[in-house]
């Protein structure tokens, strides 16, 4: 939503059987990415639990003027995407048959913090923004075209997914949160005689994934040059346009 983090706490509960050195990388890994963020870590709590589970509680600031919200966007808004998907598929894959490609990249995807992205966002005009996490990019999007009240057109083939998303969808090693999302927005969405794989890429629920920002089409190009400038691990790309807003009745067509 545009914060900038400043302190967090590390939350973590941990078997007593398991080796204390795996509980030492986790606290590492949380503390690495914090610094990235530029935050502090200030503490934490832990408790013994047969169940492994790390996180943290983060507070920061953000300029009540600058606040991103998941809605008001705009007729004529293109949709930005900040990094690649298929991060659930190519991790159910990975269990049986995903290339070492695929899961390194997967891995650049998740540990990649959205942290350049806002930076770069915020020198331009944006109308709205959320992140494509658990729900993929149709359930964010329909939370998008309900609260703004808009019609959104995706185009699949133009978005950047993790080597070997499209390969292992087609075989069929989707996650079963795809399915939970895609009933999820069925109200709202028509997707025509797109590809089945192409909706199971576009459900996929995402690990750490990127921001989807809607911008006006006049910024577009001027955005992407400043995301190439930045070099980032992850792939840009234009997922999509807002064809209306304020309607009567919310949409999500897939081209």
């Amino acid at each position: 939503m545009g914060g900038e983090p400043k302190i967090a706490l590390n939350i973590v509960c941990f078997p007593g059987e398991l080796d204390p050195d795996y509980l030492g990388e986790i606290l590492q890994g949380g503390a690495e990415k914090v610094l990235e963020s530029g935050a502090v870590l200030v503490g934490g709590h832990s408790i013994q639990d047969d169940v492994p589970k790390y996180g943290l509680s983060v507070m920061g600031l953000v300029h009540p003027n600058r606040i991103y919200k998941n809605f008001g966007c705009k007729k004529g808004d293109v949709l930005i995407l900040t990094k690649q998907l298929g991060s659930g598929i190519v991790n159910t894959a990975g269990q049986q048959m995903a290339s070492e490609a695929a899961g390194k990249e997967a891995v650049a995807v998740m540990t990649q913090l959205n942290k350049k992205a806002r930076e770069i966002l915020d020198k331009f005009t944006i109308h709205a923004c959320t992140d494509v996490t658990g729900f993929g990019l149709l359930g964010h999007c329909g939370e998008m075209a309900s609260a703004s009240r808009a019609k959104i057109e995706l185009w699949p083939k133009d978005i950047a997914y993790i080597e070997g998303a499209k390969e292992y969808a087609q075989m069929g090693l989707i996650p079963g949160g795809a399915y939970r999302n895609r009933n999820h927005v069925a109200q709202l969405l028509e997707a025509g005689n797109t590809d089945e794989m192409y909706v199971d890429l576009l459900s996929d629920p995402q690990t750490s994934g990127g921001l989807l920002a809607a911008v006006p089409e006049e910024e577009k190009d001027a955005i992407l040059e400043e995301f190439d400038k930045a070099q980032m691990e992850t792939k840009v790309s234009v997922v999509g346009k807002v064809i209306d807003s304020e309607c009567e009745e919310a949409k999500i067509y897939i081209r």
